[in-house]
Parts: C-alpha cells; structure tokens; sequence
C-alpha cells in the first residue's frame, strides 16, 4: 500500500517509503542503464579526441613561436580546431541519444576568400575554441565516469562471492572495494566473509547510479556551455524569432482589422449611408409636402440603428487593440476583468511602479487569456490572479483548482501567449498535473 501525505497547499506529497523505493531501485531504471552507457562509450571517444587535438595545438603553438614554422603551425592549429568542431558534433549527439540532452548545433562559419583569409577566419571561431576546450576538459571528466563504471563492475563481482564459493568452491575469494585502501584487498576465507562481500557488494551497486549520475550532471553541463551555439548566437537567433513573430502577429492583427471593418463597421456605414439617400429621396423638393412619413421616419431610425452599431463595432475593435480600462492603470484593469469574470476571482496586486503602456497591455490581454482558459477547459469553481514585482520584473499568476493537464499547443491558446509575451522577452511557464491545480506564470520585463 502507498502512503501518501499532504503539502501546506493540500496537495497530495509522496509517502515515507518513496525514498527508499527510489534508493533501491536506481541500479534497475533506464536511466541509470543510459547514463552508465554514455560513461563507457563517452571514455574512449574522449581519449581518441584528446591526443590528437592536444597534439595538433603543442606541435602549432610550438611551431607558431619559432618564425619559420609560423605558417605550419597556424595550419596546424587550424586543424586542431576543425577536429574539435567535429568531434563536438559526435559528442552532442552522444548526449542527445542516451542522456535526452539536446543541444541545438552552432552555425558552421563560412569564409569567403583565399587560403590565408579562410585559415583566420577558423583561428577567430569563438565556437571551435570551445570545441577545443570541451574535448580537452572532456577526458579527466571521462576518466571519472569510467570510475563510476567500475563501481557498477566492482558491485556485481563483490555481490557473486556467495554464489562462486558454493559453485566454484574458490577458497580465498577477494573483497573488491570501489574506493583504493591501503593494505590490499582483505579476502574471504569463509562463507560468513563472502556474505560481508555481497553486502559490500549490494551497498557499491546502489551507490554506483548516484556516483555516476554526479559525473553525468558535470557533462551535461560542458556540453550546455560549450557546445551550443553560444550565449550571444542564441541572444541573436531568440531575437530573430522574437522579430519574426511580432511582425507575424502585428500582420494577423492588421489582417483581423480589416476583416472586421470590411465585414462588420463598413457594412454597416453603408446600410446607413443607403438609408439616408433613400430618407432623402422620399423627402422630395424643398418645399414639397412629404409623402410618406411614416416611410422616411422608418429609414431614419434604421440609418440611425446602423450608426449605432457602427460605433459599437469600431469601439469594439479600439478595445482589442487598447482596453480603455488600462488608461486608469493596470490593477483597476484587473480589478474590472476579475469582477466580470464568469467564476470567482481571488485578486491581490502589488505593482508599485507602473510598467510601460505595452506591457500594461500584454499583461492585461495574457490575464484575460487565462481566465478565459480556465472557465472554458478547466471545470475549477474559483481561481486566482496575482499580479507582482519581483527581481525588477512584473510576475502575473493564474491559478485555478480545476482538473489540470493544460499545455501549450492544446488548443487553450497558451501558444499563442507564449509567442506574445517573447516578443517582450518574457517567458511563460506552466504547472497543471493531472487532477490539478494549474498554475500559469507570466513573467515581463517592466519596460519594452
């Protein structure tokens, strides 16, 4: 039986013998299988990529200070850096198949010019120098993750010393100990002593997955740091897609407008403009008696219902492209969009300086996104919107005590407020596991 307790907030936490199931079971999951894999794949690959590369930079930086080699050993550092670059590619997707860590590829340089142009422009690449770093860095890293192999190896030897004296009948069976001790490894002369072995045996196996897991986590780190596109490529490309997408949303808006002008406030200035041609027709000549009046009168209230609802329309769209409840700030925005919302809304705002008017309208369109969320996917009876300033940042929270499971892509529009609140480079994250509650956090900058 499971025994499960409950959090500060009411929700379910795991029981006291979670812990010791995870201890017990880590040797047999997939995980600890993938990471011991990449400890034992990931050592020769390290060697064979370090010493030719660590030789190719001595030999160039020797050659490069003496003033006739200095062209040799430029090519040859040149090489070096282009054999990194390539082993890194070898590397990440070593990552990306056993551990899960996908590290997108930096741009590969494309040099115009002649031999001498192309050969500075490889001594430049700032990203072949941090192949080079992580292939030099990688072999001591390596070196203890086939340690941590030899835990598993170690573990498994010290658990079979039972089974090998009953069914070898070896006599003296030596007890392998992961960490080196002075005075050699003791050895079992009994059967109780081989019972101490496979407890040592048993304790070195479930020590071995964590061991291991530590040298995994320092690689997975390098590869992050050294083997991506690197932090000013990535600030580039996060820009790129930020531009790309507001240009994109600002063409759907312009798109919508004329949609709804052409089909909704331009119908309706027409009708009117037809209702007062046909009023004044039937008005005939000054002076004239009027002839039906009940007629004109008629298309004077239509041309009068259709300018109404013109101006209803085009309030409308002035609305979706600048609430006028923002013009008094955004928490009395809030406050009017959680009184007219469809469920109980808990609202607390703490905003002492106030954002920029765009940001004031990104946050106040991401709040009314969500509560729309909630009262259409969710089932919950009562959320809350909180609205925040922390770290030099506006921190706006919906939370709702529904069934859970929202995410992006699922039809509930968070997509869509994901890429608006990046175009401000702000980051929307999402909590909703099953059975819930759901937690969406938008964070903005104060200024765009």
């Amino acid at each position: 039986m499971t025994t499960t307790g409950r959090n500060a907030r009411g929700h379910a936490t795991p029981g006291a013998g979670a812990l010791p199931r995870r201890v017990l079971g880590a040797p047999l999951t997939a995980r600890a299988r993938a990471e011991l894999a990449h400890c034992l794949l990931g050592f020769p690959l390290a060697l064979a990529g370090f010493l030719p590369v660590a030789v190719f930079l001595a030999l160039g930086a020797g050659l490069t200070v003496s003033l006739l080699g200095a062209v040799l050993g430029l090519l040859l550092i040149g090489t070096a850096i282009g054999l990194a670059r390539a082993l890194s590619g070898v590397h990440r997707r070593l990552a990306a198949g056993l551990l899960g860590e996908r590290v997108p590829a930096p741009a590969r340089p494309r040099p115009e010019g002649r031999a001498f142009a192309r050969l500075d422009a490889r001594l430049r690449d700032a990203t072949g120098w941090r192949s080079v770093a992580y292939v030099l860095v990688k072999l001591p890293v390596a070196a203890f993750g086939l340690y941590a192999a030899g835990w598993w190896l170690t573990g498994l030897i010290d658990l079979s010393a039972p089974l090998r004296r009953l069914a070898l009948g070896q006599e003296d069976i030596p007890t392998i100990l992961p960490v080196p001790v002075g005075g050699g490894a003791p050895y079992s002369t009994s059967f109780a002593g081989t019972l101490v072995a496979a407890a040592i045996g048993t304790l070195t196996l479930l020590t071995a997955p964590w061991f291991t897991r530590g040298v995994v986590t320092v690689d997975r780190w390098l590869v992050r740091a050294l083997l991506g596109p690197g932090e000013l490529a990535e600030r580039v490309r996060s820009l790129e897609e930020t531009r790309a997408l507001a240009v994109d949303d600002s063409a759907a808006l312009l798109r919508r407008l004329e949609r709804d002008l052409h089909d909704g406030a331009q119908v309706r200035l027409v009708a009117l403009a037809l209702s007062l041609d046909m009023a004044r027709e039937r008005l005939g000549a000054d002076g004239e008696p009027v002839a039906d009046p009940g007629r004109v009168r008629h298309l004077v209230e239509l041309a009068h219902r259709n300018a109404t609802e013109a101006l209803t329309e085009l309030r409308d769209l002035a609305r979706g492209l600048h609430p006028p409840v923002l013009d008094d700030g955004l928490p009395d925005a809030l406050a009017t969009l959680a009184a007219r919302s469809g469920l109980p809304v808990d609202l607390a705002v703490d905003v002492p300086e106030r954002p920029t008017p765009a940001i004031e309208t990104i946050a106040y369109f991401c709040a009314a996104e969500l509560l729309t969320n909630v009262i259409r996917h969710s089932g919950a009876r009562r959320a809350a919107l909180g609205v925040t300033r922390r770290h030099g940042a506006l921190r706006l929270c919906v939370t709702d005590d529904g069934r859970g499971g929202a995410r992006a892509g699922a039809g509930s529009g968070l997509t869509g407020l994901t890429q608006r609140v990046r175009t401000v480079d702000g980051t929307l994250e999402i909590s909703s596991p099953a059975g819930g509650p759901t937690t969406v956090t938008v964070v903005l900058p104060l200024h765009a």
